[in-house]
């Protein structure tokens, strides 16, 4: 077993919401040789209730991504639990949106195609689900694109189709891996004030990973912040800045004095790494 400095989590109940996501003492990582398992992400315990925005914040390899599949249900976690709708058993796989960090269109599919994925692979019938993307696109300022294909869009288009696409089927929970991470700056903040403006909340759970600290304190409700690898969440920081958010917040002596709360989190000893 490697030697390591973990920072430790902040001991604070993490309660299961009615409706929504939990994750409750969740440790994550691969399987490597001779049955070892190399953590990425330890102990983490976070809550998204309906209705909620929250993000989780860290240094690159910090175990956030890896920690996102979990949820999605591409891997399982080495322990801990997972729990939708406060329910720990119940699937994940194909019933959570998930949006990763590139935009991942088919190329061969128009963006009404793309769009409209999920709603095919939900069984829906294409006329219908047709009638629902291009509805929607509008909403995504797509809608005098659908037929085009993801070659002829330019890169903030192609996010705006992809989150079209996550957020077509009635998922109650939604997440978000730097889904702008890969574009300039400009494009970037303009596609965060947009994704506030459209993304209904209502009836889903939104979990939103980024490194960017001012994406976090726009876009969330609470944020969560991770050690370096192997991540754990040591601090929770709730954002009580009034929406919406524009441009003129970042100036604002609230959101100047959480960024520099995070900061200072941000700067905490890194750990160093472990193995179980």
């Amino acid at each position: 077993m490697a030697d390591q400095t973990q920072i430790a989590a902040t001991d604070v109940p993490v309660e299961t919401p009615a409706q929504g996501l939990t994750v409750s003492r969740v440790s994550v990582g691969y399987d490597v040789e001779r049955g070892e398992k190399v953590l990425a992400a330890t102990d983490v315990s976070l809550s998204a209730a309906e209705g909620e925005f929250v993000a989780v914040i860290g240094p690159s390899g910090c175990g956030k991504s890896t920690l996102l599949g979990a949820i999605a249900g591409l891997w399982e976690p080495f322990e801990g639990e997972i729990s939708i709708n406060g329910d720990p058993s119940a699937q994940r796989l194909g019933k959570i949106a998930y949006m990763q960090q590139k935009d991942l269109l088919l190329p061969w599919r128009t963006v009404l195609a793309n769009a409209r994925l999920g709603l095919e692979l939900a069984g829906m019938e294409r006329r219908t689900a047709n009638a629902l993307a291009v509805e929607r696109a509008a909403e995504f300022g797509l809608g005098s694109v659908v037929d085009s294909y993801p070659w002829q869009l330019s890169g903030g288009m192609r996010q705006r189709a992809a989150l079209l696409r996550a957020t077509l089927p009635e998922s109650s929970v939604l997440l978000l891996d730097e889904p702008f991470g890969a574009l300039d700056a400009i494009t970037r903040r303009t596609l965060q004030h947009w994704l506030e403006s459209v993304l209904d909340r209502a009836n889903r759970a939104v979990l939103l990973v980024t490194h960017d600290i001012e994406e976090a304190l726009l876009l969330a409700d609470r944020v969560y912040v991770m050690s370096p690898s192997p991540g754990t969440i040591f601090e929770t920081v709730d954002v009580d800045i009034k929406r919406p958010r524009g441009e003129e917040t970042v100036t604002t002596p609230e959101f100047v004095e959480l960024k520099s709360q995070l900061m200072a989190a941000l700067s905490a000893p890194a750990s160093i790494g472990a193995t179980v």
